[in-house]
């Protein structure tokens, strides 16, 4: 008996941080399942941490694709998880029992996979461990994600101050993979791993004793790509992209097997890419967000259109938003395919020991201030009216940066209506720019002609770490006040 209440039954699982029994609630009167946590007395204090994680990221999220649950109980020296028990197999037994599955029935397994992972990244969640192993699947069909263990809460910094991250190679991220932190964009790719597993019979790297190797393949060579993945191809394009702002959201994946096959001609396109630097200069992979696309997407067998590189002088009211930003950041460039090959080794050697070193503080800064009003220019005769100026422009886009930085929704403010929609709302533009603690522009280069402005700035984040990324974006010049309007 487990805190004076739970019967084990026997034992139905093994993992990372323990075993899983199936046990009988004897108040409730239902069965359980138990995952003890920390098998040497006193545990470890990392797994111990972990469950209470697990306990409180399930608890949030409440969703009928999640295994729930229940409580976090300590019976002498051990600590047990409560969760809902669901009998049936994962994904990865299925397969391996059955061979690989047809589009449909894939679509349908992953279809709910995605739903529960789209609902964890808009509860501010990053589960990092989506595999086959992790999709719970019932007689009839039902699918439940498990193990948050390692997830990440975008409010929660008790294991991300760590940076300790456990992840199965053979679908982590290039970016995870070489490094980075994980973010929406990473589960995005490693659900699309997960329908390759479904659809070929096997991951789509083959680890095996290889660790090295395997990690080094994910982050330096293109995806691999299924002979005949039918309607599901192009899902599989936007999910295993190597740039994560190439890849479709959550959402947007989930939308796409809930639509099926005849519905290509809606089928999103993925956002563009971000260029980020760190202080030294180094290129790096965007951490990003994507979001819904404002037009239609391209045929399945074209590649993602990237946005124009000359915008019309004056953007018509009517004008298309394009593509949209990143996260809710407005603003990216182009960047490198690859990273370099001595951070990728880096990272592979630290997973192959045991984990990543992945640290990145949640916390905002207590001392944020809103910023200031959108700037206004000041050079025209009361008797004409106001004219865009190269002066207005440079003033403009510092403040909006101190603004945004300092305050989100005052920066989302300084947006049009359609580069908010692109920006995936609020929520999508404060995912990137709730966690930027201050900037510091280098250099701003307007064009009051063409109404386009290219900057370079460092911005801040939480956890101290600062990147630099250049920027050119387009605006609008209405009765004196400037907005951003999209990129150039």
């Amino acid at each position: 008996m487990i805190a004076g209440r739970y019967s084990l039954d026997r034992e139905i699982g093994r993992g990372g941080m323990g075993a899983v029994w199936l046990a009988r609630d004897e108040v409730l009167g239902r069965h359980v399942a138990l995952k003890r946590i920390g098998l040497a007395p006193g545990g470890d204090s990392a797994d111990l941490e972990r469950a209470q994680r697990e306990a409180r990221l399930a608890a949030r999220l409440n969703h009928p694709h999640v295994v729930a649950v229940f409580d976090l109980v300590d019976d002498g020296d051990d600590r047990w998880l409560v969760m809902e028990h669901v009998p049936g197999t994962t994904l990865a037994e299925l397969v391996r029992s059955r061979g690989p599955l047809g589009h449909g029935a894939a679509a349908v397994l992953l279809r709910q996979a995605a739903d529960a992972l789209a609902a964890a990244h808009a509860a501010g969640i990053v589960h990092r461990d989506v595999k086959p192993s992790n999709m719970l699947v019932t007689e009839d069909g039902r699918v439940k994600i498990s193990d948050f263990g390692i997830a990440r809460a975008e409010a929660d910094a008790s294991l991300t101050q760590t940076g300790l991250v456990t992840g199965s190679p053979a679908y982590l991220a290039p970016e995870v993979a070489s490094g980075r932190v994980a973010s929406p964009p990473s589960d995005v790719w490693s659900l699309g791993a997960s329908l390759f597993h479904a659809l070929a019979g096997r991951p789509p790297y083959d680890v095996g004793d290889n660790v090295l190797g395997a990690l080094y393949r994910i982050v330096h060579e293109d995806p691999p790509r299924l002979d005949d993945p039918g309607w599901l191809g192009s899902l599989l394009a936007a999910t295993m992209a190597r740039e994560p702002g190439d890849r479709w959201t959550m959402a947007q994946a989930r939308d796409f097997l809930d639509a099926g096959p005849d519905t290509v001609a809606r089928r999103p396109v993925p956002v563009t890419r971000a260029a980020r630097h760190d202080e030294h200069g180094t290129q790096l992979l965007a951490s990003t967000g994507s979001r819904p696309a404002a037009r239609p997407a391209t045929p399945p067998a074209s590649p993602p259109v990237p946005p124009p590189t000359n915008p019309p002088t004056r953007p018509p009211t009517t004008q298309p938003a394009g593509p949209p930003p990143t996260g809710g950041s407005h603003h990216r460039g182009r960047r490198g395919l690859l990273l370099p090959v001595l951070l990728g080794v880096a990272a592979v050697v630290v997973l192959a020991i045991g984990g990543f070193l992945l640290g990145r503080g949640d916390d905002d800064p207590a001392d944020r201030t809103a910023g200031p009003e959108p700037s206004t220019s000041t050079s025209a005769s009361p008797s004409t009216p106001p004219r865009p100026t190269a002066e207005g422009i440079d003033t403009f886009v510092r403040d909006y940066l101190r603004t945004a930085a300092a305050d989100p929704s005052a920066g989302f403010a300084m947006l049009t209506p359609e580069f908010k929609e692109a920006s995936g709302g609020l929520q999508g533009y404060t995912g990137f720019w709730g966690d930027v603690a201050s900037v510091d522009v280098q250099r701003v280069r307007p064009d009051a002609e063409d109404l386009t402005v290219g900057y370079r700035y460092t911005y801040t984040l939480g956890n101290g770490r600062s990147i630099r990324d250049d920027v050119e974006l387009r605006l609008v010049f209405d009765d004196g006040r400037y907005l951003i309007a999209g990129e150039a």
